[in-house]
C-alpha cells in the first residue's frame, strides 16, 4: 500500500505537470487544492528536488517545477525514493534485501518463489508506468 507521503507525492507531480506552462508553483497552490499540510508537502518537494526530479526558484515568481519531462519520471522511482522497497517481503527486495527471520530455508521456499514473481510482474509495470501516464487518465 502506498503511504501518504507518496500519494501526496503523485499529486504533486501531477499538478505541476498539468501547470508546466505556468513555471514554478508554490507549495501553498498545491497544499490547498489537495489539502496537504504545508509543512509536509514541503518536505516530500525537498525530497524529489534532491532525488533530482524538481528544481526551485526563490522570489517572486518562485516555487516548483519538474526538471524532468513526466515520461520521464518513472512511477517505481518515486514510489522507491519516497516509500522504500517494492517488494512485499523483505527476502524478495532487490535493494533492500534482507532474509526472514522465521524461514527456515529461503532455496525451498514456496512464498519467498511466489512473491519473486509479484515482484517482477509489479516492477514491470511501475518501472514501465511514468507521470505522464498518470498526466494521461487524468
Amino acid at each position: 500500500m502506498l503511504s501518504k507521503k507518496t500519494k501526496y507525492a503523485f499529486h504533486a507531480l501531477t499538478y505541476l505537470g498539468k501547470n508546466q506552462d505556468k513555471g514554478a508553483i508554490l507549495i501553498q497552490e498545491i497544499s490547498e487544492k489537495y489539502g496537504i499540510s504545508h509543512k509536509f508537502l514541503e518536505n516530500i518537494l525537498l525530497e524529489l528536488k534532491k532525488a533530482g526530479l524538481l528544481g526551485s526558484k526563490k522570489g517572486k515568481g518562485g516555487g516548483y517545477y519538474l526538471i524532468k519531462a513526466p515520461n520521464e519520471i518513472p512511477l517505481s522511482k518515486i514510489i522507491r525514493l519516497l516509500d522504500g522497497p517494492i517488494a512485499l517481503l523483505p527476502c524478495v527486495s532487490l535493494n533492500y534485501y534482507e532474509p526472514c527471520e522465521e524461514c527456515e530455508n529461503q532455496a525451498t521456499c514456496g512464498l519467498n518463489k511466489v512473491m519473486i514473481r509479484v515482484r517482477d510482474e509489479t516492477l514491470k509495470i511501475l518501472e514501465m508506468k511514468t507521470l505522464e501516464d498518470i498526466l494521461a487518465e487524468e
